[in-house]
C-alpha cells in the first residue's frame, strides 16, 4: 500500500511538472477543445492568427469577485476583444465544488456582471487546467498569433481581496497586451499567480 501511494504521488508530481513545462512562456500553447456555456464547442487551434487570453475563473472565489465587482475584468474583456483579441474564461471547478455551475447559472451570472468574454468554457474534469498547470483563480495566460505563450501568471501585482487595490495595481495582462499589439516585446513575461486554489476533482 505504501509503495502504491508513493508511486501515485510521484506520478502526480510528474504530471504537474510536465504541465508546468508545457505552459512556460515561449512554448507553444497546448491545444484543447471545450464546450462553452451556450453549448458551442471551441478549440484553441481555431484562433491561430489572433491574440488569445486564457482566464481561469471561479465566480465563488473572493479574488475573482474583486476583479468582477469592480468591473476590472470586464473592462479588459471589452477593451481587448474590441481590438480582435479572443478572451476565453475557463472554469476547471469539478462537480460539487465551488465555482462549478450549470450553463444556465453561468449565463445568469455573466449577465449580472456584464461580463463579455468571447466564451466561458467548462473544464469540469480539470484536464485543460492541469495541462496548463493552472493553480489559482484568477490565473492568466496570453498567447500570440503564432500560438506561443507570451505571458503567464497573475492579473496584477496586488495579491489581495481588497477592491481598492485595483486602482493602484500594475495590471500585467493589460500591459502585456498593449505592448504585444503595438509590436513591442512584453516587458513582464511571468509573475506568481494569486487567488483561490483551482477546485480540481479529488479523484
Amino acid at each position: 500500500m505504501l509503495a502504491k501511494n508513493i508511486f501515485k504521488s510521484f506520478m502526480l508530481f510528474l504530471a504537474l511538472s510536465i504541465a508546468a513545462i508545457a505552459a512556460e512562456v515561449g512554448s507553444i500553447a497546448t491545444d484543447f477543445t471545450l464546450t462553452d456555456s451556450h453549448g458551442k464547442t471551441h478549440s484553441l487551434s481555431n484562433f491561430k492568427g489572433k491574440y488569445v487570453v486564457l482566464e481561469w475563473v471561479n465566480y465563488g472565489c473572493p479574488f475573482v469577485v474583486k476583479h468582477y465587482s469592480t468591473h476590472n475584468m470586464q473592462m479588459l474583456q471589452k477593451q481587448f476583444t474590441a481590438q480582435g483579441v479572443v478572451w476565453l474564461s475557463i472554469c476547471s471547478s469539478s462537480a460539487g465544488k465551488e465555482g462549478n455551475m450549470t450553463a444556465e447559472e453561468v449565463n445568469k451570472k455573466q449577465a449580472e456582471y456584464d461580463a463579455t468574454p468571447s466564451a466561458y468554457l467548462i473544464d469540469a474534469n480539470g484536464k485543460v487546467g492541469k495541462s496548463y498547470g493552472a493553480k489559482t483563480t484568477p490565473q492568466m495566460f496570453v498567447i500570440n498569433p503564432e500560438g506561443k505563450i507570451i505571458y503567464a501568471g497573475a492579473i496584477d501585482d496586488k495579491p489581495s481581496k481588497d477592491n481598492a487595490d485595483v486602482k493602484t495595481a500594475k495590471n500585467y495582462v493589460k500591459e502585456a497586451l498593449n505592448e504585444a499589439l503595438a509590436g513591442k516585446t512584453v516587458s513582464v513575461k511571468t509573475s506568481k499567480p494569486y487567488g483561490c486554489a483551482v477546485k480540481y476533482s479529488d479523484k
